[in-house]
């Protein structure tokens, strides 16, 4: 296990089998699922076994999204994080992408500004990764304004999984 990063008001930390609860709040709201695919969960167990999956990509890859934990409370908030991507999108495959999914009470807030810039920070100066890339529903304005915030920049649009989608890219500048 790695050891967890904290920000000014975050923790960041692997997803736990606990934060089952807080990963189906998450994913069981329609609003949330907006601008990925519309497809709302409906049972706990679909979160455990989204928590497994990412548990196995730890143990593969050394890393994938982590919980977003709010220091004050010890709240789950969503998640964020470098996951190493295998499936082929807008021509790339095999590449460290940066996501974040918040519970919609902590939209905002800036959290998600905060743990993705110690998410870049952390690919670029621990992983010592070449370069970080993201995508996001071509609609989705609030996602695209927190990935330029994190000094990733638009690259292209591209078709997903019959939706519109944009990329965006940040080579490490300590390369």
């Amino acid at each position: 296990m790695k050891n967890p990063i904290e920000t000014e008001r975050l923790i960041l930390r692997e997803i736990f089998l606990s934060d089952a609860d807080g990963m189906f709040e998450l994913d069981s709201n329609p609003n949330v699922h907006l601008f990925v695919g519309n497809k709302p969960i409906k049972h706990i167990e679909e979160s455990i076994l989204q928590i497994e999956n990412i548990q196995k990509q730890y143990k593969k890859f050394g890393i994938g999204r982590w919980a977003v934990i709010l220091k004050e409370t010890n709240e789950f908030l969503g998640w964020s994080g470098i996951k190493f991507s295998t499936d082929k999108i807008n021509n790339h495959q095999n590449f460290y992408e940066i996501g974040y999914r918040f519970i919609e009470k902590h939209w905002g807030k800036g959290y998600a500004t905060e743990a993705g810039k110690a998410f870049v920070d952390y690919a670029f100066n621990e992983m010592k990764v070449d370069a970080i890339y993201a995508y996001a529903d071509a609609g989705n304005e609030n996602s695209r304004r927190i990935l330029e915030k994190l000094g990733l920049h638009f690259v292209n649009s591209f078709e997903y999984d019959e939706e519109l989608e944009v990329w965006y890219e940040m080579k490490n500048p300590n390369a």
